[in-house]
């Protein structure tokens, strides 16, 4: 369970205790590491993910304790810094952001996915977010979160022969990163920006607790899920959604074997016209 001291982690951590999983507890926070294993009966493993030794550690010890890694869940994540935009981000800010985002589902992914292989049965669910559409500010976050979207279906497609499933869920509930007056103010904003709907301001406001949004993680690690893999959910208080598969739509066609490139004109006549 990574990411699994607080907020949605360790709501499905508990969840999945109370379903009969044995857990890993993984944060940053040893004391915090220390008390969620506590609550689910299960053992902690702190470090950060990212790093290739800690992924290894974690997966490491779920199979020297409990025989097998059955279940991956990656609850990760950081905020993106308060008014941080494509005009004043550094560089090394964006790349904290992929780190805790991307690269701990990638990490973790790696380290599991051969145990999983070998025993022939499997479920990964990441955690990604509404912001990976690029609407809701910032750039390492939207940029994580849509990397962590592209990551989970490869790794879906790669492994479905084996019978190892993947998918994503993206919550929403009020957590740390979800209350306060930056939160509010950066919401309101999005909302008078035209960015955020009215409806969706007032979900963004009042946000159901993480329990709502445990029940659909816990699912998509059950056999009861065992024919679902390769897709993006969304877990929202009440309310449970997916993020349709994108396909091309159609705009214009030409034969390449007996017509000519379209000219820039043309490509405008195409585009730019809808």
């Amino acid at each position: 369970m990574v990411g699994g001291t607080r907020g949605i982690g360790l709501a499905v951590a508990e969840l999945l205790a109370a379903q009969g999983a044995r857990v890993v507890v993984n944060g940053r926070d040893p004391d915090a590491v220390h008390e969620a294993a506590q609550r689910v009966s299960g053992i902690g493993q702190a470090g950060s993910p990212a790093d290739p030794q800690v992924a290894d550690a974690l997966v490491d010890a779920c199979v020297a304790e409990f025989g097998s890694i059955d279940i991956l869940i990656n609850c990760a994540g950081t905020a993106e810094p308060a008014g941080s935009s494509i005009v004043n981000a550094t560089s090394a800010e964006f790349r904290e952001l992929l780190d805790a985002h991307l690269l701990t589902a990638f990490e973790v992914a790696r380290a599991a996915a051969p145990h999983m292989v070998r025993q022939r049965s499997g479920a990964i669910v990441n955690t990604s977010s509404f912001a990976f559409l690029g609407d809701y500010g910032g750039t390492g976050y939207p940029a994580g979160k849509g990397g962590v979207n592209g990551l989970t279906l490869a790794v879906a497609a790669e492994l479905k022969a084996h019978n190892v499933r993947a998918n994503v869920v993206c919550p929403g509930a009020r957590t740390r990163l979800s209350t306060g007056a930056d939160y509010e103010q950066h919401v309101t904003d999005l909302n008078r920006r035209g960015l955020l709907d009215d409806a969706s301001l007032a979900g963004a406001l009042d946000a159901g607790p993480p329990e709502y949004v445990a029940p659909t993680y816990a699912y998509l690690a059950s056999d009861l899920a065992m024919d679902v893999t390769g897709r993006i959910f969304i877990a929202a208080g009440g309310f449970v959604g997916e993020f349709a598969r994108p396909a091309p739509g159609f705009i214009g066609y030409r034969d390449h074997h007996d017509t000519a490139p379209y000219t820039v004109e043309e490509v405008h006549g195409l585009i730019g016209t809808r």
